[in-house]
């Protein structure tokens, strides 16, 4: 068992974290800051104005989905302490929750609340969207929410791997605003979209290959042999979003650039994961996707 659990945090850097790159990921605000900055980035590349309830919406939303989806994951640690009650086990640790699940779980009541509120300042962002980007949202919510169920309430081996389907999730509500707004780009924009997607599923894989060293073998099929190739898929990114920003003339080059900038990122801290703490290697990671703010000065040249 100390094998399974010896790349777990300590308790106290889950009630007391260290540095502010590990609080920003222990209240899960680094999925809705990432978010975020790709909405106004792709849409700012492609020369479109979002207005500040489009970022804002986008954030709460995804702040909400994430928190949510720690919460129903924690719910592992009550069972994990019913049978502490009954048998000689250590209650503090699962080898499937990390610490974002025990802070999470320890500062539920807070979460909670937290999510009511976002959930009531979305409602009143919703009548500032556009109508075409409402729709959109919606038919990927109607998908996000079938898909949670699914991951929540049952085992079943058909489902897509968790890390692909959010990556395509992710991907997909962060160039809705834009779409939205000028359907036109549809097809322009799908080698970029398609490139973002798999960079977030390869965030998610890399990781997963870093909290579960010891069970990688009860993972999906698919996510064991996207583990087991992770650098040279990471390096196939890279090289095919270098190509896309030279060479694609139809949607604009920064945005497969980021995407290559955040892959080689990726591709070093997974180099470094041993010599990194487990929760600033997690945030790292996240970070990684920040790339669009190394291109700002580009969009308003």
């Amino acid at each position: 068992m100390a094998t399974a659990t010896s790349t777990k945090p300590p308790l106290k850097a889950i009630r007391h974290p260290a540095h502010p790159l590990a609080l920003w990921h222990l209240l899960s605000l680094d999925a809705p800051t990432i978010a975020a900055l790709w909405t106004w980035f792709i849409a700012s590349a492609n020369h479109i104005h979002l207005p500040l309830s489009s970022t804002l919406a986008m954030a709460l939303a995804v702040w909400m989905l994430y928190a949510a989806d720690r919460l129903m994951d924690a719910r592992l640690i009550d069972a994990r302490l019913m049978d502490a009650r009954l048998a000689d086990i250590d209650p503090t640790h699962h080898e499937d929750l990390e610490a974002r699940h025990y802070f999470h779980h320890r500062h539920r009541t807070a979460f909670l609340t937290g999510i009511l509120l976002a959930s009531i300042a979305l409602a009143l962002l919703l009548p500032h969207l556009e109508p075409e980007a409402i729709r959109l949202y919606v038919v990927l919510g109607v998908l996000i929410s079938g898909y949670f169920i699914l991951i929540h309430a049952t085992r079943s081996a058909h489902r897509l791997p968790k890390e692909i389907a959010v990556g395509l999730f992710f991907a997909a509500a962060t160039f809705i605003p834009t779409v939205a707004r000028r359907p036109d780009l549809r097809l322009p924009l799908l080698p970029s979209a398609l490139l973002f997607a798999t960079l977030c599923s390869l965030n998610c894989l890399f990781i997963y290959a870093w909290e579960h060293t010891s069970t990688n073998h009860r993972a999906h099929p698919i996510t064991r042999l996207a583990i087991r190739n992770l650098p040279s898929l990471t390096v196939l990114l890279t090289l095919s979003s270098t190509a896309l920003a030279l060479l694609d003339h139809n949607a604009p080059w920064p945005m497969p650039c980021a995407a290559a900038l955040a892959a080689a990122i990726l591709l070093l801290l997974h180099n470094l994961r041993l010599s990194i703490a487990p929760i600033t290697l997690r945030a790292a990671a996240d970070l990684a996707l920040t790339t669009p703010i190394l291109l700002v000065f580009v969009l308003h040249r």
